[in-house]
C-alpha cells in the first residue's frame, strides 16, 4: 500500500487532523521533488489536504488547495501514463481512485458560500456541465439563484432537483416561493405518490405550502389543521411549527405562541422560529421566559441566530439598545436572511436616534418578508414608501392583511376611494377581518354629510389649526401602531 493509500484509507475513516499533519508533509516532499509524485497522486493530496482544511473550517486556505488541485488535474488529463513513483505499489489503475472533479468544484464552492462569496460560488457550479450536475449541486445552485434574483435559473434547477430526487420537499418549497402553481409541482411527484403507501397526505402539503407563499393565510391554517390532525402526522414539529409562524402573520398571537410551545414540548432542542417566539414573549413582558429561553438556545447552538435574537429581544424590550444593537448584528452576520434580526437591529438603532441606518434594515426586512412592514420615520414620506413597497408585494401575492394596512396608508394620504377599495379586497378574502371592516365603517361614517360634521367643520375653522394638527398626528401614530406586530419591535 502506498502511502498516498494511507492518506485516502484515513480520509475515508474521518482522520482529518491526521491527514492534514501527514499530507502538509508530503506536499511538502513533492514541492522539493517533483518526481517523487506522479501527477494523479499529487492530485490526491491536495484534494485530501483541502478537505481537511475545509473540516477545520479555513475555507479560504482550502480554496486555494483545491484550486491547485484542479489545476493538477488538468495536467493529468494531458499525461496519457501515469509516472512510476516512490513507494506506489497498487495495481489498480490510479484513475479509479481519484477523487472526483465535480465533487472538488462542489466543495469549492461550499467554501465560497461560507465566505459570502455567492458570486464565484455560482461561477465554479455553472462550469460543471448540466448533465454532469448532482442533486446537491442543483439544489445549492437554485438556492444561490434565488438569492442572487435570477429566478427563472433558480425554477429550472429546483426543477431538476425534484426530476432526480421527487420527494426533495425543500426544493418544493423552492419552488413554490417563486411563484411556480401548487398544481404544477404537485404533477411533478404524482408518480411517486401513487407508487408508495403513506404518502397520499404529501399532495395536500404541497397544497398547504402554495396556500402559504401566495399569502394565503387563513387557507394556509386551515389546510395544514387538517394534515396535523392526521393520526400520522399529529405532533409533527414542523407542521406545528408553520402554524405558529402562520397565526403569527394573522395576527393570533395567542395561537402562535400556543403551537410554538407545543413545537418546543415535542422537540426541546428546536430552534427554527424561536426567534419570532421569543418576541412573542418579550411583547407579552413575560421577560424571565425570554431569558430562560435564550440560555436554552445558547446551550443547544450559538451558531444560529435565533439565540442571538431571543438575548437582543429580552436586552431591547429591558430598554437595553446598546446590547440589543450588538446581539442583532451578531445574528445577522450568522444568517443575514433572519428577518427578526434586521428588526430587532433597525429598532435598537431606531431607540438609539439612528433613523437613517434603522431605515435600511427594515427596508430589507421588508425585501424579504413583505407582509411584515415597519413603520418609517419622518412624516409623509413614510406612507408613500409604504405604500410603495405594498403595491409590489401584492403584486406577487393577494392577502389580506397587506390590503387593509395599504387601505390604512392611503386614507393617512387622503386616498380615500382607493382606501375603500383596499378595505373592499380585504374582506373578501378575509370576511371575518374586523379592522377592515373597522376602516370602512369609519371613512363611511365620515363621507356622511350630517350637522354635527357640519359643526365639527366651523369649530376647525374657528380654531387655531395646531388642535388640528396635533390630532392629525394622534391618528398616525395609532395606526401605525395598529400595524406593530407586521412591522416587528416598537
Amino acid at each position: 500500500m502506498s502511502v498516498v493509500e494511507h492518506v485516502r484509507e484515513m480520509a475515508a475513516a474521518g482522520l482529518h487532523s491526521n491527514v492534514r499533519l501527514l499530507s502538509g508533509l508530503l506536499l511538502t516532499m513533492s514541492g522539493n521533488n517533483p518526481e517523487l509524485f506522479s501527477p494523479s497522486q499529487k492530485y490526491q493530496l491536495l484534494v485530501y489536504h483541502a478537505d481537511s482544511l475545509f473540516h477545520d473550517k479555513e475555507y479560504r486556505n482550502a480554496v486555494s488547495k483545491y484550486t491547485m488541485a484542479l489545476q493538477q488535474k488538468k495536467a493529468l488529463s494531458k499525461t496519457s501514463k501515469v509516472r512510476p513513483s516512490t513507494g506506489n505499489t497498487a495495481s489498480a489503475p490510479q484513475s479509479q481512485c481519484l477523487p472526483s472533479e465535480i465533487e472538488v468544484k462542489y466543495k469549492m464552492a461550499e467554501c465560497y458560500t461560507m465566505l459570502k462569496q455567492d458570486k464565484d460560488a455560482i461561477a465554479i457550479l455553472d462550469g460543471i456541465p448540466s448533465r454532469q450536475r448532482t442533486p446537491k449541486i442543483n439544489m445549492m445552485l437554485a438556492n444561490l439563484y434565488k438569492k442572487a434574483g435570477q429566478e427563472r435559473s433558480s425554477v429550472t434547477s429546483y426543477k431538476e432537483v425534484l426530476r432526480q430526487c421527487p420527494l426533495a420537499l425543500d426544493a418544493i418549497l423552492g419552488l413554490l416561493s417563486l411563484s411556480v402553481k401548487g398544481a404544477e409541482v404537485a404533477s411533478m411527484t404524482i408518480n411517486v405518490i401513487q407508487s408508495i403507501p403513506n404518502l397520499d397526505w404529501l399532495s395536500v402539503w404541497i397544497k398547504a405550502y402554495a396556500f402559504v407563499h401566495t399569502g394565503d393565510n387563513t387557507r394556509a391554517i386551515n389546510t395544514i389543521c387538517s394534515l396535523e390532525k392526521k393520526s400520522l402526522l399529529r405532533d409533527n414539529v414542523d407542521l406545528l411549527g408553520s402554524l405558529a409562524d402562520l397565526y403569527f402573520r394573522a395576527g393570533d398571537n395567542k395561537n402562535s405562541i400556543l403551537k410554538f410551545e407545543q413545537a418546543q414540548m415535542l422537540d426541546p432542542y428546536l430552534i427554527k422560529g424561536m426567534d419570532v417566539y421569543g418576541y412573542l414573549l418579550a411583547r407579552e413582558g413575560r421577560l424571565e421566559d425570554v431569558e430562560n429561553l435564550g440560555c436554552r438556545l445558547f446551550n443547544i447552538s450559538d451558531q444560529h441566530a435565533e439565540p442571538w435574537v431571543v438575548s437582543g429581544c429580552h436586552s431591547f424590550y429591558s430598554k437595553r439598545y446598546s446590547r440589543a444593537l450588538y446581539l442583532g448584528a451578531k445574528a445577522i452576520q450568522l444568517n443575514s436572511n433572519s428577518v427578526q434580526a434586521l428588526l430587532l437591529k433597525g429598532a435598537a438603532l431606531r431607540n438609539m436616534g439612528r433613523v437613517q441606518e434603522a431605515i435600511i434594515h427594515f427596508r430589507e426586512a421588508i425585501r424579504l418578508a413583505p407582509c411584515r412592514l415597519d413603520c418609517y420615520e419622518g412624516e409623509e414620506q413614510k406612507y408613500e414608501d409604504g405604500i410603495a413597497l405594498l403595491r409590489n408585494a401584492l403584486a406577487n401575492q393577494s392577502d389580506c392583511v397587506l390590503h387593509r394596512i395599504l387601505g390604512d396608508f392611503l386614507v393617512a394620504v387622503n386616498e380615500y376611494q382607493e382606501a375603500m377599495d383596499q378595505y373592499s379586497i380585504a374582506l373578501s378574502l378575509d370576511p371575518n377581518d374586523q379592522k377592515s371592516l373597522e376602516g370602512m365603517q369609519k371613512m363611511e361614517k365620515e363621507e356622511s354629510p350630517t350637522d354635527a360634521t357640519q359643526e365639527e367643520d366651523v369649530d376647525d375653522m374657528e380654531g387655531s389649526g395646531e388642535e388640528g394638527d396635533l390630532e392629525g398626528s394622534d391618528s398616525e401614530a395609532a395606526q401605525w401602531a395598529d400595524q406593530e406586530q407586521w412591522f416587528g419591535m416598537q
